[in-house]
Formats: C-alpha cells, sequence, structure tokens
C-alpha cells in the first residue's frame, strides 16, 4: 500500500468502518492542526516519505503573465517533463497506486494509457475559504440523517473527516468560485468516435462560502443559484435550467425550474437530481453525477475507507489548451490520453453503498477525494449486480486569478458499452470565468420565463 503497510490499512479500514457519524464539531487540538501541520483544508502538509508527493506549500499564488482575463489559462507546468506512462505493459506493477476503474480502461483499450507527471501540489483556494473553514469546523454538524451540513455559511465544514458522510459533504461544499459566468460544451461520444457537440452558458452565483459577500448577507440554508442554457444544436438551443441548490437537504431539499422554448413556460423540475438523465447526455450521466457528485446523500450508506497515494487526473491545462480542436481530445472509446496529465497525490477514498429500500441505477460508487483540494477526481461506478460500470474522472487546472482549484474535462466512461460523455470543454469556447453581478431576484422562475423569452 502507498501511505501504510498492508496490514496497517487494513486495520484503519475496518476501524473507520466502524466510525460512527459526528456529532459535534472539531476539538480546539485538532483545530489548532489547520494551517500547521495541516494545511487550512486539512491536507497533510508534509511530503510523503519516498520523496514522490512533495509538501505543500501553498499552492499556486501568482497568476501567469501571458493570462488574458476571462481566456483560457496557460500551463504553468508546461516544461515539466513526463516521468513514466502506464499502460497494458506496466498496470500490474502500478496497481496499488491506480483504482479499479483506471485498471479496467487500460485492460480494455488498448491504446490507452496515462502519463505521469511529477506531482505539483498547485491547489491554493482564497484567504477567506481558509479563514472559514476554520471557523466552521468549530461549529459544523451533520444534518438529520446526514443529509446536509448545518452551523456554517462557508468554508470545508469538516476537514478532519471522522466519517464518509462528513467526506463527501467536504466535496459538495469546497469553494468554487463566488459569482460568474462561462461557456463549455458536451459531446456524449459513440464506440466509433461520432459525436454531437452540446454547447452551454452556464451562471453559477454561490451563497455558501462567497468570499465577496459577507455572511449576514448571505441566503440562509442556500448553496447556490445555478443557471444552464443550452445554445447548440438548434433542435435543444434555447432550453434553460434553473437550480436552487441548498446546504442541509434534511430541512429543505433542491427546488429546479426549467424553460422549454417550444412550449415558452416555465415548469417545476421536481426529477432534477439522483438517478434521473443528465441535459443532452445520451444516457451516459445521471443528474448526480454533475461535477462528480451534487445534491443529496440520503440514499447511500457512506464509508471512510481511510487515505492512499493514487495517480489521479492533475493539471490538466494541455487538456484545454485553446490551439487544439475538439476533434484532437474526443477519440474512439475514450478521449486522446497522450493530452491528459497524472500525478501522484494523497486521497481520501470513500465507499458508497445503496441503502435498503432506495433506489438508484448505481448500487455502489466508491470516491477517491483529493486531500488538498477536497475536489472528487475519480470514481468507480458499479451496476446491481456489483459488476464496474462506469469510471469518471475529472481533468482540473488551477484558476490562479481566483485563485480556485477547478475541474476542467470531466469524462464518464461507459465499460459495458464503450461509449462516453465528455464535459467540461472548453478549448474552442472564449469565455472561461466571467466574474459576474447577480442579486437573488435574478435567479427565480419568473425572471426564468424573461430570459426564456429573451
Amino acid at each position: 500500500m502507498s501511505v501504510t503497510s498492508k496490514k496497517t490499512w487494513a486495520a484503519l479500514a475496518l476501524g473507520v468502518a466502524f466510525t460512527l457519524p459526528a456529532a459535534a464539531e472539531l476539538s480546539a487540538s485538532d483545530l489548532a492542526k489547520l494551517g500547521t501541520t495541516l494545511t487550512p483544508m486539512g491536507a497533510e502538509k508534509a511530503g510523503n516519505a519516498a520523496g514522490t508527493i512533495p509538501a505543500w506549500d501553498g499552492g499556486i499564488t501568482r497568476v501567469m503573465p501571458s493570462y488574458k482575463p476571462g481566456g483560457n489559462y496557460p500551463d504553468p507546468y508546461a516544461s515539466d517533463k513526463p516521468l513514466f506512462t502506464i499502460d497494458q505493459s506496466n498496470v500490474d506493477k502500478y496497481k496499488d497506486n491506480l483504482a479499479p476503474g483506471q485498471i479496467a480502461l487500460i485492460k480494455k483499450y488498448p491504446d490507452y494509457k496515462m502519463v505521469v507527471y511529477p506531482t505539483r501540489r498547485s491547489a491554493s483556494y482564497p484567504t477567506c475559504a481558509y479563514n472559514e473553514t476554520k471557523e466552521c469546523a468549530a461549529k459544523a454538524k451533520l444534518a438529520d440523517g446526514g443529509n446536509g451540513v448545518v452551523g456554517c455559511s462557508g468554508g470545508v465544514p469538516f476537514p478532519i473527516p471522522k466519517d464518509g458522510n462528513e467526506a463527501i459533504w467536504n466535496a459538495e461544499l469546497h469553494y468554487a468560485g463566488d459569482t460568474f459566468a462561462q461557456n463549455w460544451d458536451q459531446a456524449a461520444v459513440t464506440r466509433t468516435g461520432d459525436y454531437a457537440l452540446v454547447k452551454f452558458e452556464y451562471e453559477y452565483d454561490y451563497s455558501y462560502g462567497n468570499c465577496s459577500k459577507p455572511a449576514a448577507q448571505r441566503e440562509a440554508n442556500k448553496k447556490l443559484n445555478y443557471l444552464q442554457s443550452v445554445t447548440a444544436p438548434a433542435r435543444l438551443a434555447g432550453q434553460i435550467l434553473l437550480v436552487h441548490e441548498t446546504v442541509n437537504q434534511a430541512k429543505e431539499p433542491r427546488s429546479a425550474w426549467t424553460y422549454n422554448p417550444g412550449q415558452r413556460r416555465v415548469r417545476l423540475a421536481p426529477n432534477v437530481g439522483y438517478d434521473n438523465p443528465g441535459t443532452a447526455a445520451d444516457g451516459l450521466r445521471t443528474n448526480d453525477d454533475f461535477g462528480m457528485y451534487n445534491g443529496a446523500t440520503d440514499r447511500y450508506d457512506w464509508k471512510l475507507v481511510g487515505k492512499r497515494e493514487m495517480y489521479v487526473p492533475y493539471n490538466s491545462y494541455k487538456l484545454s489548451d485553446p490551439s487544439l480542436k475538439y476533434t484532437d481530445v474526443l477519440k474512439p472509446g475514450h478521449i486522446n490520453q497522450d493530452l491528459a496529465r497524472y500525478e501522484l497525490h494523497r486521497v481520501w477514498v470513500v465507499d458508497s453503498t445503496l441503502k435498503a429500500g432506495t433506489s438508484h441505477i448505481y448500487a455502489r460508487r466508491t470516491f477517491y477525494i483529493d486531500e488538498d483540494s477536497w475536489s472528487i477526481l475519480v470514481i468507480d461506478k458499479y451496476d446491481g449486480r456489483g459488476e464496474l460500470w462506469r469510471v469518471a474522472e475529472l481533468h482540473n487546472e488551477n484558476w490562479y486569478n481566483v485563485p480556485m482549484f477547478y475541474g476542467t474535462v470531466e469524462v464518464h466512461n461507459d465499460l459495458q458499452s464503450g461509449r462516453y460523455i465528455a464535459m467540461g470543454l472548453r478549448n474552442e469556447e472564449k469565455n472561461i470565468y466571467e466574474p459576474i453581478k447577480r442579486s437573488p431576484g435574478d435567479y427565480t422562475p419568473n425572471n426564468l420565463r424573461g430570459t426564456g423569452i429573451r
């Protein structure tokens, strides 16, 4: 094993498996670790004993001189050279540092590879996100049934997690920006490599953790307002989705509305959640697959397995390079792995299994969550027979003008059909990140009707 011996790993997994959901905030001694032996987000500040993972030194703290506001992000590590490549010839050598889904992709596709680069612990966030994490950790608790968080209006609630539910809420609530707009594209790719591009415009208006709004001005129990507009192809253009996402979903579940240009009507959309199909996804992702995972946690039992060192997507600037076309990125079976970058990082492993009496197309999901950012980087997804079905990877960048660690190309591979969906494609887009000014009144069903008519 990577972090511990196999014997120690087994003991850790067994011990954590029987941990009950936390009922109280962090102790003063644990809080004192944040920013000292631990990073402000709760990661181990020190590198590993082998020297293959360096110490965290604050992540990226400077904007690249060639960066132009609103546009794509130049690669701060463009001069890095690959260390080695994992493929069918040597996958067994590296299996202890790979997810089962990654191994399955390598074994399924003869040309699939993982090009490994030096580890760069680039994740960084605004000072307010660090401060709010420490404040939140002193008082955060899980909501009833573990389906949400109470006690905080910003920050990672459980930087030293005691169970899997705490860890998944860290992934859902880590800092992801204030209020901004962006464009990106999506492709559901067939076995032969064919696809029809779907183009989106997005607005994200965060209330939880919004560094531009004092806590007193944030909407109570509101994570964010989210607006998705389809701009192409013509048959889908004009469809709009509005979501109000909450922090304590036990108290107040998500609300959603859709606008259909053909009907020119706004409708309540109660099915925007769980395993209902994602927008124009050709059945390749569920609603709660978006962003790797989102929404309620009440249909699963969550187990914190422990921490591992794994080869995961990281600093994926090359994959979003504006000099590339989508035809350079999208290939039969999988994206062009020559463009993907993998690094060795410590990740939290969280295993979720479907609760008795509930339903979901995924009977089990195993999440691999970056310790530095709390972003979910890899997911293994299993069907009702217990067979590995789908594998998701989140390629990512540090958007250093904010700064924040942010997902870019999100890929969900279906091992059984040989198809996949790639989301967050930005190579041919110009509006990557644009701060905007909005009020809660801009994200109401009535305003959605007006937006659609315009």
